[in-house]
């Protein structure tokens, strides 16, 4: 966690994003607000922790931060917004379902949303800022979990193999399966797909 000056005298939260490349599900995003007195160690990137890492944090996180909360926009939102105005709208959404409100937000990446507090975009923030690393484990595990459920309701589309992103076999088992409501249809393997279906959803 290095080069991050921190606002003095305020409540920081951190925010991230899971799913703005997958071909399915919501996006989903977390904020998250650390207490001080009590630091959570092995707080990194979610991207370069084990699943099983992610799976002990995760309570940690929801258990000794001083507030937390998901924030999400749906494959329709996402089709009628685009992936990064749905992502856009999806963090602040996390932010204002936080129980307690911070006084400046730290977001991952180049871009921040729309916010009633100051708030400052860091580029690889999920392995720099502690805050925002508690975030991208708790919006991952909850995605994943997300994709395991439509799994077992679809199996044969691999959804807890793949979580939705567009691997090789996603592709082989969304032109053989056809396309779930739960697609972003806006996304052009989707469309493609749909096109040769004739529009038409599987049931």
């Amino acid at each position: 966690m290095l080069e991050i000056v921190y606002p003095q005298g305020v409540l920081v939260a951190g925010v991230d994003e899971v799913g703005r490349g997958p071909l399915v599900g919501d996006v989903v995003t977390a904020a998250v607000i650390l207490d001080p007195a009590c630091p959570i160690p092995g707080l990194n990137d979610s991207k370069v922790l084990s699943d099983k890492k992610r799976q002990l944090l995760a309570p940690l996180i929801r258990e000794h931060a001083l507030a937390w909360a998901i924030g999400r926009c749906s494959p329709s939102e996402i089709d009628e917004l685009n992936i990064l105005q749905a992502t856009m709208l999806a963090m602040s959404r996390a932010v204002a379902a936080l129980s307690v409100q911070p006084g400046f937000v730290f977001i991952d990446g180049n871009r921040c949303p729309v916010l009633p507090m100051p708030s400052e975009a860091v580029v690889k923030g999920d392995s720099r800022v502690a805050e925002i690393s508690a975030a991208s484990i708790l919006a991952k595990v909850a995605r994943d979990q997300e994709m395991i459920a439509l799994d077992a309701r679809y199996p044969e589309y691999g959804f807890a193999q793949h979580k939705g992103y567009p691997t090789k076999a996603h592709f082989a088992a969304l032109a053989e399966h056809g396309v779930l409501a739960e697609y972003r249809r806006s996304f052009k393997p989707v469309a493609t797909q749909l096109a040769l279906n004739g529009g038409v959803l599987r049931s």
